[in-house]
């Protein structure tokens, strides 16, 4: 293991230590009044009676059952409603600025995102890899990539469980579970209108929410936002782009104009609609529907890639000639427009883009009785994701743009029973079944040619792509829970899960001048098909002792599984002797332990909890483009995750509204066995690239740290409510986050290097103490960090990778989103 320096969280404290005394700071874990609770603390206030204080329970689900948090044997971060709205907390991205272990990469193809927990995460580059970080909402399973342009509002709660999660959450959560809960309707009539205006992006927001008992028993809510940027977080700055294209049909030579895109990105419209219908049919039985709508607009899918690290000793990327750098600034010029009029999917005169839309339904059924509870689970959901990418992500005169059309479809239904009875024995058995389609279909321009004896739409298509996999899961799952004394209880169980993918990849269509480059559809091994059928058992056991009512301590064994898979926007090299063995990849598995600590004391006044952990991957899937042979393949390898997490919160009786809060985590994760990794481009033998044939050269990446995993994270910040006189309430809140240095790369590329970084969110709220009315102000990344979390090799950058005479690619980081700040009216009704 590598030495522990205790620099880093000196530095954090040095850093961190003003802000703590200086500007008050909202809990990440619901440790201020939730909302509901402003109206009793008034009451107290007009009443003349001094408020309590003290910490706020806080409700979870990561074991499929409704418990507090400091009574959970698993290591979770809760973040309640009231954080969610004082910070923020709208997409997936977001919740990295409240969770510092988990890391969020947006990126322009493949899977669409990286998203990292505790070190672990899953490659963008393959839309057929599932993400090691599985996200649910409302019990159901939405762990594709494209989860990022998702957009959440009126939430409940949202829960960061780390480490394999398996039992209760099923396949694809080897690094943990991103759980999102909606709000349903309640007892009384809500209205509510929220607007905001984020003055970085010009973004307007508007939002609204009705909720309304239908009866005594029925009730109804609808939610909805709008949201739309005039300007946005990136500046694209660029030239008119030459691109000349030869035919090969006629041996002319011709040139279009290729300008730049739309200067403000990403340009965002949004549009998010939810409606809920919960029954309450008697005292035992709850069934809730929710439908939802999402539709997302982006003027390109690319707009946060940022060329931050040049190959070249100039410093200036080989692509674009602009001089590389950690800002927010990118270089990208749309299809030119004459090639764009008959470009298949391309639209607006050759602008980039990327639209998606997604639909869901999930249906939850609870039946709770006195000596069990029975749940089920239905879901039902869509996405569609097009784009028309510039596709060296920083445009240059030898161009490449593509477009892209993909669906995901899937329908699952899990149903539980849970004993609930009152000696030493209870269990827990469920069933789930899921169907899911992929429809993939891609048009790639590059190379500079054009075939003009071909169709209109094919005439400067250099390949397309189409592909399909059709997955089908099925999976049973079980535990026993023994109280083996008042305060011992142990807990086992399993799942069982068989799964099958049939996949089918072609490129049907490859200009005549590169046969050399891609195999075609109707050659030998020109259509790749593959039937995988995997099988798994991933067992747990949890040993739990609470010797006193606010102290918990427990050890946990884990294991857990990912699915293997097909790429499906993988390439069919002709220079390939495997082309089934470049598309299909294995499973991924874990297993390890951890033991945490949860305790409560200071009369309620001090939450402190500590994590232990240690956890194994086999098979870790890793995707790369192997230049030389010009595919991507998803090679797998062994690795480690290991560290000490430990948090605290800290809401003192004698101060009434105040919180104190935040955690440090030390993990180290890397390789444990991977001696054929990739050589990233541009290295040397001496910097240990070895050659294996004329076009093949690996390293030794054992010991090699993983792609985004910082050894050091933390956080820190403080939060205060207070009441101005009998009619009104303020609220500041302050949150710092601190990550250290990381390699962005999973192939140990130094270039890549992410240098440590703070972060610093803060804002104020005044308003109606009732909670009718308020006014605040938001502000996030106040620091203006750029900072990166994926990143890939410039294409057509770099070269000589396994030579003495070896160029470096320019790394192309997945960057952060710059300085915001955003004033937002709320009103109730």
């Amino acid at each position: 293991m590598a030495k522990v320096s205790l620099k880093p969280a000196l530095l954090v404290g040095s850093i961190l230590a003003p802000i703590v005394f200086s500007a008050p700071v909202h809990a990440q874990v619901a440790a201020s009044p939730a909302p509901g609770q402003t109206e009793d603390r008034a009451s107290e206030v007009l009443q003349g009676s001094a408020p309590q204080g003290g910490l706020q329970d806080i409700v979870v689900t990561a074991r499929k059952r409704e418990e507090s948090v400091q009574d959970t044997p698993v290591a979770v971060t809760a973040i309640s409603e009231e954080v969610i709205l004082n910070r923020d907390v709208t997409s997936v991205e977001k919740i990295a600025a409240i969770a510092p272990q988990f890391n969020v990469g947006r990126a322009s193809n493949g899977s669409g995102a990286q998203l990292t927990l505790r070190g672990i995460g899953s490659s963008s580059t393959s839309i057929g890899i599932e993400q090691s970080v599985a996200v649910v909402v409302d019990g159901a399973y939405y762990g594709q990539g494209r989860i990022i342009n998702e957009g959440f509002f009126d939430l409940q709660r949202v829960e960061v469980l780390k480490g394999p999660q398996a039992l209760f959450f099923g396949k694809n959560a080897t690094a943990g579970v991103i759980s999102l809960t909606t709000n349903d309707p309640g007892p009384d009539p809500e209205f509510i209108v929220r607007a905001g205006y984020e003055f970085k992006a010009q973004q307007y927001r508007l939002e609204a929410i009705a909720s309304t008992p239908l009866t005594d028993r029925l009730g109804f809510r609808l939610a909805g936002r709008y949201s739309k940027m005039e300007g946005g977080y990136y500046d694209n700055v660029s030239v008119d782009r030459n691109y000349a294209t030869f035919d090969i049909a006629t041996g002319v030579t011709t040139s279009h104009i290729a300008q730049p895109s739309t200067s403000d990105q990403p340009g965002e419209e949004e549009i998010l609609a939810r409606a809920t219908l919960k029954w309450e049919a008697d005292d035992n039985l709850t069934v809730s529907l929710k439908g939802s709508y999402n539709r997302n607009e982006v003027a390109s899918s690319s707009w946060n890639y940022a060329a931050y690290e040049c190959g070249l000793p100039s410093g200036n990327s080989q692509l674009t000639g602009y001089p590389c750098g950690e800002d927010f600034v990118t270089h990208q010029n749309r299809m030119p427009a004459d090639i764009a009029a008959v470009f298949p999917l391309a639209k607006n005169g050759g602008e980039l883009y990327n639209d998606y839309e997604s639909y869901g339904v999930t249906l939850n059924m609870n039946y709770d009785s006195e000596y069990l509870n029975i749940s089920s689970v239905t879901n039902y959901q869509r996405n569609d994701n097009a784009w028309t990418c510039a596709c060296d992500f920083q445009s240059s005169d030898a161009g490449t743009w593509a477009t892209e059309d993909s669906s995901w479809e899937a329908v699952s239904t899990e149903f539980r029973v849970l004993s609930q009875l009152d000696g030493p024995f209870n269990f827990l058995l469920g069933a789930l079944y899921q169907k899911t389609k992929r429809d993939f279909e891609q048009w790639i321009m590059f190379a500079n040619i054009e075939d003009s004896s071909q169709p209109d739409n094919l005439r400067y298509v250099a390949t397309s792509k189409t592909s399909y996999t059709n997955g089908e899961t099925f999976a049973v799952f079980g535990q026993a829970t023994i109280e083996l004394l008042p305060t011992l209880e142990l807990a086992g169980g399993v799942r069982y899960t068989d799964e099958t993918k049939d996949s089918f990849f072609a490129q049907p269509y490859n200009n005549a001048a590169l046969t050399a480059i891609f195999r075609p559809a109707d050659a030998p091994l020109g259509t790749v098909t593959a039937s995988q059928h995997f099988k798994d058992w991933s067992p747990e056991a949890t040993l739990t002792w609470k010797p006193l009512p606010d102290l918990l301590v427990y050890g946990a064994y884990k294991t857990a599984y990912k699915s293997g898979g097909f790429s499906n926007g993988g390439i069919n090299s002709g220079f390939s002797n495997d082309p089934e063995g470049d598309l299909t990849f294995n499973p991924e598995t874990v297993e390890g332990f951890e033991i945490g600590v949860k305790s409560t004391i200071l009369d309620n006044q001090l939450r402190l909890n500590a994590t232990i952990f240690t956890y194994d991957y086999n098979d870790l899937q890793v995707d790369f483009f192997n230049s030389p042979i010009f595919a991507f393949q998803t090679l797998t390898a062994d690795a480690r995750t290991r560290g000490v997490e430990v948090e605290f919160e800290f809401a003192p009786r004698s101060v009434y509204g105040l919180n104190v809060y935040g955690s440090i985590n030390y993990t180290e994760a890397e390789y444990t066995d991977f001696d054929e990794g990739p050589c990233y481009a541009g290295q040397t033998p001496a910097e240990g690239c070895t050659p294996l044939g004329p076009i093949t050269s690996r390293q030794n990446l054992t010991g090699t740290e993983l792609s985004v995993a910082p050894e050091w994270t933390g956080n820190l910040g403080v939060s205060y409510d207070m009441a101005v006189g009998a009619d009104y309430m303020i609220g500041f809140n302050a949150d710092a986050r601190y990550s250290g240095s990381y390699l962005a790369s999973g192939f140990g590329n130094p270039l890549s290097k992410q240098d440590s970084y703070v972060t610093l969110d803060a804002g104020v709220r005044f308003g109606a103490e009732d909670g009718n009315w308020q006014i605040a102000v938001i502000g996030k990344n106040l620091t203006n960090e750029f900072y990166v979390t994926g990143v890939v090799d410039g294409p057509s950058t770099g070269g000589g990778t396994g030579t003495p005479d070896g160029i470096k690619a320019d790394q192309l980081g997945f960057g952060s989103v710059p300085r915001t700040v955003m004033v937002e009216l709320t009103k109730r009704f």
